[in-house]
């Protein structure tokens, strides 16, 4: 299969075929595309990926602001528009991924199954024929909370392109078919997580840190980042069984296998002492979640403990990505943790 027949390309659009509004441009826009524009020095190209997960705007959110600006940018740019088709479906940006489709970003591996497999390795050869110098992957977290970015190297290119947007980089050595794990075709390559879907903040973030990422001579060299990076490493992954159900409540109903606080969002970044509860267990007890490590070992004991029905931090923890999405906590995972030091748990 072609890639024409997987995605749709524009190159340099003019301001009057993008509509009024970010919501105008989805709605023009009939597969996952490729956004080219031409830049001052054309023998470099910079890529960005944005829309892989149809819930998520803020990327596109910015690069429309970007593109009616009419931005000149330093170098050719590449631009990747991933989840289309679920961003589309009313209403609009509600959807992380078609029904009984597979999570895009979950995709950008062999066998490259599926409708989603079939994007992902389109895109894929795209930035394999454009060679870019860097490639950013932006997001908008699964819940309310602050910006960070995610690699799978760290070193000063990768902190630069992370010091565009945030100070906060959380490093992993678990591979689980993102497309940030381009990296390892020896690219820079930084997940933004610009904030919460619903937030203007994290829109205006990303137009931002978009501004900074085209206009700069140089995007690489950590002396010119604008503040100190901080680094996390290897967080565990937990993550819920897929039988197990999940409940937001301010106390338990006796329903569900796990039970949070509809504002266990406002504990993204912050630290959690162990006499702190974060939910409620149900008779399954901590055998409904698991605590995966980069190196796939397992070890809840050092991460969750359970006293008089309600779940605690084994040890004083530094959780993120946490989620008030039933449907996001049980398809992804329910939050990543690491120490309160920032180091790693095992």
């Amino acid at each position: 299969m072609s890639n024409s027949n997987v995605l749709d390309y524009l190159n340099d659009p003019s301001p009057r075929t993008l509509g009024r509004s970010p919501l105008e441009w989805l709605d023009r826009l009939h597969k996952p595309t490729v956004v080219r524009v031409a830049g001052r020095d054309r023998s470099r190209t910079r890529a960005m990926a944005t829309l892989l997960h149809g819930n998520e705007p803020s990327g596109l959110f910015a690069l429309h602001r970007w593109l009616i600006e009419q931005h000149t940018p330093e170098v050719n740019m590449l631009f990747l528009l991933g989840g289309v088709y679920p961003a589309k479906i009313p209403p609009a940006f509600s959807i992380r991924q078609l029904p009984e489709g597979r999570d895009l970003n979950r995709s950008f591996k062999e066998p490259f199954e599926g409708e989603e497999g079939a994007i992902a390795q389109a895109m894929l050869a795209e930035l394999h024929k454009a060679q870019p110098e860097c490639l950013l992957d932006v997001h908008n977290t699964s819940g309310t909370g602050p910006a960070f970015a995610v690699t799978i190297t760290n070193d000063a290119a990768h902190q630069a392109l992370t010091s565009l947007f945030t100070d906060r980089l959380i490093m992993t050595d678990l591979r689980l078919g993102a497309l940030m794990e381009y990296s390892e075709q020896e690219v820079p390559t930084v997940t933004i997580e610009c904030g919460g879907a619903q937030d203007d903040q994290a829109h205006q973030l990303a137009y931002e840190g978009l501004v900074r990422y085209t206009s700069r001579p140089d995007v690489l060299s950590l002396e010119k980042a604008e503040w100190d990076v901080a680094v996390l490493r290897n967080p565990i992954r937990v993550e819920l069984a897929p039988e197990a159900t999940i409940e937001y409540r301010l106390e338990p109903s006796g329903q569900a296998d796990l039970t949070f606080p509809p504002d266990i969002e406002h504990r993204n970044f912050g630290i959690v002492s162990p006499d702190e509860p974060l939910g409620w267990i149900g008779e399954k007890g901590l055998n409904i979640l698991t605590a995966i490590s980069h190196n796939r070992t397992e070890n809840m004991e050092q991460v969750l403990r359970v006293k008089d029905g309600q779940i605690y931090p084994a040890q004083a923890l530094k959780a993120f990505m946490i989620t008030t999405n039933p449907v996001i906590a049980k398809s992804d995972c329910l939050f990543y943790a690491v120490k309160a030091t920032g180091e790693p748990i095992f």
